[in-house]
Order: structure tokens, then C-alpha cells, then sequence
């Protein structure tokens, strides 16, 4: 059965705690070498990657494209400006075509059911590179992030502050397969899918919804945050002001456990959800966390191809 990966589920906890030994294991096999070079294995020597880009992006593209090269394979890149998908061409007539001419798909784009469609029709496995609805690939790499800081993952205490996004439902839902607790601090009008919060719950993990941005990040190990207005969206003054509570300053922070981390996916609006004392500061991980979006996708692809054994 070809194995997709739109969110966390499709993998379940013990392969994302495989994914994220095996990240560990090979980032530090790699100390030290060129970026560019591949692992000594180069166990995709072979393979491509195609990634399409429906929505811009940074960190998605370059980390796949260093991942795919680090472990041996290679990629190639399609959007929507100059691939037939932005001309008419369904979904599923390109995951048909993709399947014969590559070895897995990468897709970022803004609608959930547009990858659903194409890991339907797709013989290979299909990868969510961000969609409206999710963003898996950054949830493992983060949890990576703070796993290699020294957080034991189970009973873990995760506050989140803002909207309730895509970012925040692959949270939710990692917290439910991993074991630990998330406060969202969200104003009203902005919450999440509360289906992300009931699996969770169901799976014995506590979600709590407040209004009361303290009571978010009161004892919390891990801070989180994302920008405020997404890609595609206007730039919402209604929004930005109801947001405004929930932005993350050293005051908040230090509600917080002592020596809690930081979290941001980026791109950042520095004077927005975060001040820059904080995202520049000692408990901020970004940067850490940002490079490991290779780390945690060299493993995610190998997962998808049937090379990491949970």
C-alpha cells in the first residue's frame, strides 16, 4: 500500500518518534560535512521528488530540495505559472503522470482537498508540504527541535497564542499521538477545528481553549506562535487588533516555565504575534528549528518510502 503523508495520523506516533530518531541519527552523522553532500548510505540514490508549489514559499522548497539531495536523490520543482495544473489539468490527471515519471510528490498548496484528490489517484506517496487545513512536515520538525533540547515529549506542557491555523491542528494533533498537553490562547471568532482537539482528547491528551493569553502560557515548556495574516489573506486591521492580546513579549514569556522554549514556523512579523526581544532571545529555538526542516523531511520521505521501519 503506498504510504501518504497529508497529516500526522497517516503516520502515527511511533513512526513520527522513528522519524525523529532516525533526524537525530543523521544530523549528527553529518557534522561537519558540506551541506550538499549526501549522506553516506544515500539511501534515495535513484529516486526525484517532484514538488509543486501552489503557495510560495522558503523553508518548504529549500528543505526539500536539501533533503531529497542529502539523501542521495533529486528533485525538480512545478507551479502553478508554468505547469499545466495552473491551465486546467485536474489534480488527477497530474497525480497519474507524476506517478510515472517520479518517486514521490511533494505538494503545497491552499486547499486540503486538493491533495486528498491527488493522494487518491497518485501510485506514490503524496506529501503535505502546507495545505489550509494542516502543515505536518513543520509539527515533526518542531517536535525534533525540542526533543534535541532535552523535552520528553509525554506530559509535555505546549501553549499556543493567536489564531487557530493550520500550524496549530498539526499541533493539536501531534499532541494527541504524542502524549502531550496543548493550551491554545485564541480570541473569539479565531479558534480552531475543534475535530483536532476532540482526536486529541480521545487519544488522552488535555486541549484547553481560553480567552486569557496568561492562562495559555502559565507552567508551559513550549511557547508557539504564528504570523497573524496568512498568505493570500488581506491585511486585516479587524484581525490584527483582536490578535494584539495574544502577542508573545518577554512579559508572557515569563509566565511561562523557567527556560521555556520558543517556537515560530516563519516567516515572522516581528512587532506582530512576536516581539523581536523574544524571537532573538535565549528561549527562542527558530533558527534550530528552521534548519530542521530538513532533518525531520529526510525522514518523512524515507518513512513514505518504505525505508524507516517504525
Amino acid at each position: 500500500m503506498t504510504k501518504h503523508f497529508l497529516n500526522l495520523t497517516d503516520a502515527g506516533g511511533d513512526a513520527i518518534a522513528a522519524m525523529i530518531a532516525d533526524a537525530i541519527d543523521r544530523k549528527a552523522a553529518r557534522a561537519g560535512l558540506p551541506k550538499g553532500r549526501a549522506d553516506a548510505d544515500a539511501p534515495l540514490a535513484g529516486h526525484t521528488l517532484a514538488m509543486i508549489f501552489e503557495k510560495n514559499s522558503t523553508r518548504t522548497r529549500v528543505s526539500f530540495d536539501m533533503a531529497v539531495r542529502q539523501l542521495g536523490g533529486t528533485s525538480l520543482i512545478l507551479d502553478g505559472a508554468t505547469s499545466q495544473l495552473g491551465r486546467g489539468e485536474t489534480v488527477a490527471d497530474t497525480a497519474r503522470v507524476l506517478s510515472r515519471m517520479c518517486d514521490a510528490i511533494m505538494i503545497r498548496t491552499d486547499d486540503h482537498a486538493k491533495i486528498e484528490e491527488m493522494a487518491q489517484y497518485a501510485t506514490v506517496p503524496v506529501i503535505n508540504g502546507l495545505t489550509d487545513l494542516s502543515h505536518p512536515c513543520q509539527i515533526v520538525a518542531d517536535l525534533l527541535t525540542v526533543v534535541e533540547h532535552g523535552l520528553a515529549l509525554p506530559g509535555s506542557q505546549w501553549a499556543w497564542l493567536g489564531d487557530g491555523n493550520n500550524v496549530l491542528h498539526s499541533i493539536i494533533e501531534a499532541a494527541g499521538l504524542m502524549k502531550f498537553d496543548v493550551r491554545i490562547g485564541v480570541p473569539q471568532g479565531y479558534d480552531p477545528d475543534p475535530a483536532f482537539a476532540a482526536a486529541a482528547q480521545a487519544a488522552g491528551s488535555r486541549i484547553i481553549l481560553t480567552r486569557d493569553p496568561v492562562e495559555a502560557v502559565a507552567g508551559a515548556d513550549v511557547v508557539v506562535t504564528d504570523t497573524w495574516i496568512s498568505m493570500g489573506q488581506a491585511h486585516a486591521e479587524e484581525k490584527l487588533a483582536a490578535m494584539m492580546p495574544y502577542q508573545v513579549t518577554p512579559a508572557l514569556m515569563a509566565q511561562a516555565k523557567p527556560g521555556a522554549n520558543f517556537l515560530h514556523c516563519l516567516p515572522a512579523h516581528r512587532g506582530e504575534e512576536v516581539v523581536t526581544e523574544v524571537i532573538d532571545g535565549p528561549q527562542s529555538l527558530i533558527w534550530d528549528e528552521a534548519e530542521n526542516r530538513i532533518h525531520a523531511q529526510k525522514s518523512v520521505l524515507l518513512w513514505a518510502l518504505g525505508k524507516l521501519s517504525a
